[in-house]
């Protein structure tokens, strides 16, 4: 009797023993699954991973689907364009989108013209808009702070306020039509948005340290001793992100090519705007707003790209500059 009720009471034993080692099995197995799903911190685990995932993919193709459109739409010739089962692959994909477009756009003559204002203007406005955030950086001089403010000024003011009087000051000059309307201005640091580079640049500066500046005094360095040898090739990162910006606005500008540019200057922007006009007086037939425009949609689409293809194959070339740029800048701040 004695050795029944103990060994009975030794096999209870050893089966909460088994349940113990279970649920303790089965606790690490749901644990070790819980930090793959959830992770440590709710945001390095796979359910994170996942959604962050999805979130990218959707962004991605919400900035992804125009161009995607774009890039279908010029390889479609009018039948699949009038097609409605034909979305984004065409049946017979052509290139004469392309070549309308290429001829349309004038592309040598025009991305020339483009190149030579977006190239040397942007080159002007890093070399002037340095010079000038080095001065209100570093330099103490009478009247800075209000200097800095009329930059800022200048940069809050829109352009269509003064449009009319630089359009009479250049005509005076005699510079519209001419690459110089808006080479000039980035000579003396009034180009496209020169006050936003002026004030970067200045933030550059400011932030290096004093000491820099104190060893070269002391070693006999001029101003612009400091400035060319010492403060200049530490803002090559500022100079990159300034002179990239400055390229793709002046590439992109439209509002003041269509006011003081015409003839064999005009670049791409103004060009594009023009496309469907140029088309049709090819085709020997009249512009006229009632047409429709799906009837050279390939064509605008074809020349869209053109257009765009330059700065993209820029940024498909320089991103990790790009972006550390920005970030040494602190023109995300």
């Amino acid at each position: 009797m004695i050795a029944r009720e103990k060994t009975e009471a030794l096999g209870g034993a050893a089966r909460r023993l088994a349940r113990e080692a279970r649920r303790v099995l089965y606790g690490r197995k749901a644990q070790r699954a819980r930090m793959l799903l959830l992770g440590r911190n709710l945001n390095d685990g796979w359910l994170a991973v996942l959604i962050l995932w999805l979130l990218l993919s959707v962004i991605a193709y919400l900035y992804l689907q125009p161009l995607i459109y774009m890039v279908a739409r010029m390889f479609m010739s009018l039948t699949d364009m009038i097609d409605p089962t034909v979305k984004y692959i065409p049946r017979a994909p052509t290139l004469e989108n392309l070549s309308d477009a290429w001829r349309g756009l004038r592309y040598p003559r025009a991305f020339a013209n483009t190149v030579l204002i977006a190239a040397v203007c942007s080159a002007l406005q890093v070399a002037v808009c340095a010079l000038t955030g080095f001065a209100l950086g570093r330099l103490p001089f009478p009247g800075k702070k209000l200097i800095t403010f009329l930059v800022m000024v200048t940069f809050l003011i829109p352009p269509q306020v003064i449009i009319i009087p630089l359009y009479v000051m250049y005509s005076r000059l005699g510079l519209l039509n001419t690459p110089l309307v808006f080479m000039v201005p980035a000579l003396f640091g009034q180009g496209l948005r020169s006050a936003l580079f002026i004030l970067i640049f200045r933030h550059f500066f400011k932030s290096q340290p004093k000491v820099l500046e104190e060893a070269a005094r002391m070693d006999g360095a001029s101003t612009f001793r400091l400035f060319w040898r010492i403060m200049l090739p530490l803002s090559r990162t500022a100079c990159l992100i300034v002179f990239l910006f400055s390229f793709i606005w002046y590439w992109n500008m439209s509002y003041e090519p269509s006011m003081f540019l015409s003839g064999d200057y005009m670049p791409l922007s103004l060009r594009l705007d023009g496309l469907e006009a140029a088309l049709l007086a090819e085709e020997g037939r009249m512009f006229d707003y009632r047409v429709l425009t799906q009837i050279h949609e390939g064509q605008k689409m074809a020349g869209a790209f053109l257009v765009i293809l330059p700065p993209l194959i820029l940024f498909l070339f320089a991103p990790r500059w790009f972006v550390e740029s920005i970030d040494r800048t602190g023109i995300i701040e």
